[in-house]
């Protein structure tokens, strides 16, 4: 058994499925040797993929990270610089043991730390909880290997990956399809010039240059005021699509040709429409967040419409234990089974494109359907005591039909709520939607009110 200094390492980075911390306070190279290390022992793997995002702490991380794995008996495979979907497709194309992705995805530049999978890329908490890591990184006690590790040749997986995700998507070329891209500065960066090179389109590019300072925008298609340079360029170059990558191009936001928004869970009922065509009757998750649409545009299509929690980590691993074929969230994560089980923002645009081609008609016709009901934002509330807040909406809201699966839903005829607590603060996050806009306003009002009393 090996000893390092205990050190108290900051418990909040460590988040419910990944480690986010800003950079040299929260998290730094001791830290990443650390949970590297803690990682291993806990796995017991001999190989794991590492890749890393364009943060100006790359490198210095990813170094401190190999050291740890190595010095705990395992190889690394490096894949350097890469977008989280291709390093989970480099973890099941190479065979690694595990898979260590060093990013904070969307979050500002100050910020790195870990998306971290087993093999296959199912997410690490399945093996380990992030509260173990923090415990045995803190601790510094490791057992000691028998051999070091090595550093394995670096593997380049991008042609690969762009081969394998056009044919999984069905999709040989955009036709003559206008389409805006803006990159937010992440990894879209190196993915999209290779994607839109192998299928001959020329696409109206905003932000492509990879910048870990993030110089434009913050790369998050959830916060609206990000995608206000991908609106007027829609617009402005009467583009029949407009997408939006974040940081780490796990997720993907939409735009249409009159440069609306389109919400995540519409996107989903999309999706799943397409993918119902290749598997009838499949089971579609989607999360407890969603418009009552997307249920009702899956069931009408031929599919078994199953809630799921809010998490990737969750998600993956219901997705599995279902058999679940397509899963979407709020989020704009976008899961494919057919795909190694992972989100994956590529996948997603790469079915909407093919959704507009089969379907020859603007992008705005075919969401307009869908847009029948009215659903708030995410809101969030701070509140003293999270248990006794639920208790007593449960109470109030007794007559309604009840689910507990996520926080509390609670369903009427006309209109429904979710309440999901915050995994690392006191928050309640509320999403309410409803058949009229007056009553969605009138129950949004009402359920705040109480909330925050």
């Amino acid at each position: 058994m090996e000893q390092m200094t205990a050190r108290q390492i900051d418990p909040s980075i460590f988040k419910a499925y990944d480690i986010r911390g800003t950079y040299p306070d929260e998290i730094d190279e001791d830290v990443c040797y650390r949970i590297a290390r803690a990682f291993v022992s806990s796995l017991g793997c001999k190989t794991v993929v590492v890749g890393h995002d364009m943060r100006e702490t790359a490198d210095t991380l990813v170094e401190a990270t190999v050291r740890g794995i190595t010095d705990q008996g395992a190889d690394v495979v490096p894949i350097g610089l890469t977008s989280t979907p291709m390093y989970y497709y480099a973890v099941n194309l190479l065979k690694g043991d595990a898979g260590v992705m060093v990013t904070a995805s969307h979050n500002p530049p100050a910020y790195n730390g870990y998306k971290m999978t087993g093999p296959e890329a199912i997410p690490s908490i399945t093996f380990v909880s992030n509260d173990d890591l923090w415990q045995k990184a803190s601790a510094g006690q490791f057992p000691s290997p028998d051999r070091k590790g090595s550093v394995q040749p670096k593997e380049n997986v991008l042609d690969r990956y762009i081969e394998a995700v056009l044919e999984n998507a069905g999709v040989a070329n955009f036709g003559d399809l206008k389409i805006a891209v803006d990159a937010g500065n992440g990894m879209g960066g190196l993915i999209l010039p290779k994607l839109f090179e192998r299928v001959g389109n020329e696409p109206i590019k905003l932000f492509w240059e990879i910048d870990g300072r993030f110089p434009n925008h913050e790369a998050n298609p959830l916060k609206l005021e990000t995608l206000r340079w991908l609106q007027d360029a829609a617009v402005k170059e009467k583009a029949d699509i407009g997408v939006a990558f974040d940081g780490d191009g796990d997720r993907v936001g939409f735009v249409d040709e009159k440069g609306e928004t389109i919400s995540g869970d519409l996107i989903t009922a999309l999706i799943a429409r397409r993918m119902l065509r290749k598997k009838p009757g499949a089971k579609i998750l989607y999360d407890i967040r969603s418009s009552w649409v997307v249920p009702e545009e899956i069931k009408a299509a031929g599919g078994i419409a199953v809630p799921c929690r809010v998490g990737h980590g969750l998600i993956k691993r219901q997705m599995r234990a279902e058999g679940g074929y397509f899963a979407g969230e709020l989020s704009s994560h976008y899961y494919f089974s057919t795909f190694y089980y992972t989100d994956n923002g590529d996948l997603a645009f790469l079915n909407m494109v093919k959704l507009l081609l089969d379907e020859a008609k603007p992008l705005s016709e075919l969401v307009a359907p869908l847009k029948r009901y009215f659903h708030t934002p995410e809101i969030n509330s701070e509140v003293r005591d999270v248990g006794a807040k639920l208790a007593e909406l449960k109470t109030i809201y007794a007559g309604g039909k009840m689910s507990e699966l996520d926080g509390l839903t609670v369903e009427f005829d006309d209109w429904w709520f979710n309440v999901r607590p915050s995994q690392t603060e006191p928050l309640l996050r509320l999403n309410l939607e409803a058949k009229t806009k007056e009553l969605m306003e009138e129950k949004t009002e009402e359920l705040l009110r109480i909330i925050r009393s």
